[in-house]
């Protein structure tokens, strides 16, 4: 019998407690979306949140007998599965990251990283990279030094060189071609 207290759907959820295989889909077709919602606002995610929502509907299905109406309607207890099953695969979904992060950080130390060797190419990337500039013109070099390695503007290197923004915009087109052909990078 039902009680003043309880809802339809309070009551149909002890139904399914009592092994009435009909009255779990009116539970499903009003809960499932409460579920849902809570956990796409935790999870952020529709797949997660879908599949969220399937486990937590059959665990209403399997432990509808631990629902008490005295302590709390159907919706909110489903919605407090929702949560706690949403949080969880939270958790999993971090622990998982940080599992696979460790195991590529492990990876990358262990895979014998040769710090000499980067030093050394890199100094001569370094010395080829002077010798190349050396190679420039004075106005080239200068203003390539003053837009790339002094973080300037084609405008401020224009201003600080005395000469016209035209100019100087062709001066660093030009000392940038002659570097890719010093330095041999290909273009294409």
């Amino acid at each position: 019998m039902p009680s003043p207290e309880t809802t339809p759907l309070d009551d149909a959820l002890v139904a399914c407690a009592a092994g009435t295989p009909d009255a779990f889909g009116p539970v499903y077709d009003a809960l499932a979306p409460a579920a849902y919602g809570t956990a796409i606002g935790v999870l952020r995610d529709p797949d997660h949140a879908a599949e969220v929502t399937q486990e937590v509907m059959v665990e209403v299905w399997q432990t509808a007998a631990k629902f008490d109406p005295a302590r709390a309607s159907a919706r909110t207890w489903v919605v407090t599965l929702a949560r706690r099953r949403a949080v969880d695969r939270v958790r999993a979904e971090q622990a998982r990251r940080d599992r696979d992060q460790r195991d590529l950080d492990s990876s990358v130390a262990g895979s014998g990283y040769d710090v000499v060797s980067e030093d050394v190419e890199r100094r001569l990337e370094g010395a080829a990279v002077r010798r190349c500039l050396d190679s420039l013109t004075g106005t080239q070099r200068e203003a390539v030094v003053d837009a790339y390695y002094g973080g300037r503007t084609y405008r401020e290197v224009a201003e600080r060189l005395g000469a016209a923004l035209p100019t100087v915009k062709t001066r660093i087109r030009d000392g940038l071609i002659r570097l890719r052909n010093c330095l041999g990078v290909n273009h294409g």
